[in-house]
C-alpha cells in the first residue's frame, strides 16, 4: 500500500489549495480514505473522510463550509478542497487508509497560511 500526497503549499489567508492523495497497492475504490492534519505542538485530528462511494462521513467543524472531499475512483485519488484558508490551518497533512486491520499513512504535505 502507497499513498502519496501532495498539493500542499505556502497561502495567504483567504486562498485556496487542492490536496490530493494517490494511492496504489489495494483496490482504492474499496475502501474508506481519510485526511488528517497536525499542527506543531498538536495531536493529530481526521479533518475529513469519505466512503468508497463517496459520502463524506466526517468533516472536522472548522473546516465546515469551507473544505470539501472527494474521490475519483478512476484515477485511485482522493482530494482535499481547501477554500477561505486560515492561519490555524496551517498543518501536515495527511491522507490515510485502513486495509486488512492496519492503518497506512503517507509522508504528508505540508500546508502554511501566513499573513
Amino acid at each position: 500500500v502507497q499513498l502519496v500526497e501532495s498539493g500542499g503549499g505556502l497561502v495567504q489567508p483567504g486562498g485556496s489549495l487542492r490536496l490530493s492523495c494517490a494511492a496504489s497497492g489495494f483496490t482504492f475504490s474499496a475502501y474508506v480514505m481519510r485526511w488528517y492534519r497536525q499542527a506543531p505542538g498538536k495531536e493529530r485530528e481526521l479533518v475529513a473522510a469519505i466512503t468508497s462511494t463517496g459520502v463524506v462521513t466526517n468533516l472536522e467543524d472548522s473546516v465546515k463550509g469551507r473544505f470539501t472531499i472527494s474521490r475519483d475512483n478512476a484515477k485511485n485519488t482522493v482530494y482535499l478542497q481547501m477554500n477561505s484558508l486560515r492561519p490555524e490551518d496551517t498543518a501536515l497533512y495527511y491522507c490515510n487508509t485502513l486495509f486488512l486491520g492496519y492503518s497506512y499513512w503517507g509522508q504528508g504535505t505540508q500546508v502554511t497560511v501566513f499573513s
